[in-house]
């Protein structure tokens, strides 16, 4: 087989969000960062939104990115917590994929502090072939071939063979 048609895992953004600043956010980022082992960076509000609340630039959550080994240590440890199933819907059309995790305390190392609580996370994964690089270098920027896109399927046969999950 060509390597260049092999699947890889690009990276994985892992996210929570709390709806505001304070101590929640506080907490949240401590939460993600013992998860993952990186710093967490935060996300502002995009817009004003009176009737939740929010301002305009404030601090609404934290994320982390994560690559090569570390991310497919988490993405193996993630996939023990949904229990090897991925709903279809969870795919877009260039194959990456997103799915929830219900409970922070799931993860190994975590435990219930009724002072902290309970904490939700976002995982989205994003998938590539070799040559990608084409469509975001600088110089000689080309559009990326279609024989070179991951397709839904291609993501679909990925996880079935490298992680044993299962597609519903």
């Amino acid at each position: 087989m060509n390597p260049n048609r092999s699947v890889s895992v690009d990276k994985i953004v892992v996210h929570m969000g709390v709806g505001e600043a304070g101590d929640k956010l506080v907490n949240a980022e401590q939460i993600i960062s013992e998860i993952t082992g990186n710093t967490p960076v935060r996300s502002v509000a995009k817009q004003t939104l009176p009737a939740f609340g929010i301002r305009k630039g404030a601090p609404m959550s934290c994320r982390v990115t994560l690559r090569g080994n570390t991310a497919e240590k988490f993405l193996e440890s993630s996939f023990k917590i949904v229990e090897n199933k991925i709903n279809s819907r969870a795919f877009d059309k260039e194959g990456n994929f997103s799915f929830g995790i219900e409970e922070h305390t799931d993860y190994p190392g975590q435990s219930y502090d009724p002072k902290i609580g309970i904490y939700g996370l976002d995982v989205t994964v994003v998938l590539r072939r070799n040559g990608a690089r084409i469509a975001k270098r600088h110089i000689q920027q080309k559009k990326l071939p279609l024989k070179q896109r991951v397709t839904v399927d291609d993501a679909k046969s990925f996880l079935r063979d490298r992680y044993n999950v299962e597609v519903q």
